[in-house]
């Protein structure tokens, strides 16, 4: 792809300010077109209510939590917990994206829609955890304590670009991690919620991706600096969870998300899309800039690799043990 826009990629004719008001009409296009084609959808409908008791406390015939009262596998308990725990910081998602993107305009009226279909995945994730004891309540309120008390910053709140680059991929990811989940979790009406909330992600992410589209048509240098850098320092908003690198390990393990799937099914899929490597018309910056993202991507596919026999490797042992 051939960038005809004139080359604007210098931060003195580029500020976050700037950006803002020269993709105001895009973010309201994109409005328009996620309004048409999202769902409203009920929370409580994804919750088996009946399978629902109390707990020990207030109530005198409180039932204590036990694992073997639900029918959640383990690798989809430990990803669950992972996967509401992120959901819970959305106070703080909230506040640092209207930071940035503001609170008017096109870009509030987003900011706010976004916010509020994001609060559904945390409510339906709790209810649905409760009712059917996939976790220990005690300790998930206290993760929940933990996490949240220790606030969120993103890594890329000193850029506009940055940040829109980064939530391009993120909202792929947790879209991912929630689908997988719900495959891995052994309970079908797990699956089904995890389902829908990963169909909402899907559609962020594409007003994301296609916000960072238009971007490179109008910044092209500074957009490519900061799709490399967020790709090359990429971290799932959740790292700040209690145990987080465990159960990341664990995950990984789980194929719930690992070094492959962020390689083939979160990063390549934004990366072909926008035809990274195709764009051409770049500055110096710009250039070098995408020579390092080719070989930082094609360096993540060597580790993935290593990453997959290892894997195969840890499945014929326990294939092994188990036939024997």
């Amino acid at each position: 792809m051939t960038i005809t826009s004139p080359h604007l990629g210098s931060p003195s004719v580029w500020t976050d300010a700037r950006l803002l008001y020269a993709l105001e009409e895009v973010v309201e296009k994109e409005l328009d077109r996620h309004l048409k084609v999202a769902k409203d959808w009920m929370p409580h409908e994804y919750v088996p209510w009946s399978d629902g008791r109390n707990f020990p406390g207030l109530f005198e015939d409180g039932e204590a939590w036990d694992k073997e009262q639900s029918k959640v596998t383990e690798i989809g308990r430990i990803a669950l917990v992972v996967n509401l725990l992120t959901e819970d910081n959305l106070p703080s998602y909230h506040h640092e994206i209207a930071t940035l993107f503001g609170r008017d305009g096109a870009w509030g009226t987003w900011v706010h829609r976004w916010t509020a279909e994001e609060g559904r995945h945390g409510i339906v994730m709790r209810d649905y955890l409760l009712a059917s004891r996939a976790v220990d309540p005690d300790k998930l309120e206290q993760f929940r304590m933990a996490h949240m008390s220790e606030g969120f910053e993103s890594d890329n709140r000193h850029s506009m670009l940055h940040s829109v680059a980064y939530v391009a991929f993120q909202e792929l990811a947790t879209r991912i991690s929630h689908r997988n989940t719900g495959l891995q979790s052994g309970d079908p009406v797990c699956d089904r919620m995890l389902a829908r909330i990963a169909t909402d992600e899907n559609l962020h992410m594409v007003f994301y991706r296609n916000l960072l589209r238009a971007a490179f048509e109008i910044a092209p240098d500074l957009t490519m600096q900061a799709v490399r850098d967020v790709v090359v320092n990429f971290r799932m908003p959740g790292h700040g969870i209690p145990g987080f690198e465990r159960a990341a390990a664990q995950m990984a393990i789980g194929e719930v998300y690992n070094l492959r799937i962020h390689h083939d099914d979160v990063l390549q899929p934004v990366l072909r899309f926008l035809k990274i490597m195709e764009i051409d018309g770049l500055g110096p910056e710009g250039r070098q800039a995408q020579e390092e993202l080719g070989l930082f991507m094609g360096g993540l596919d060597a580790e993935a690799a290593k990453f997959d026999e290892r894997l195969a490797a840890r499945k014929a042992r326990l294939a092994a043990r188990a036939g024997a």
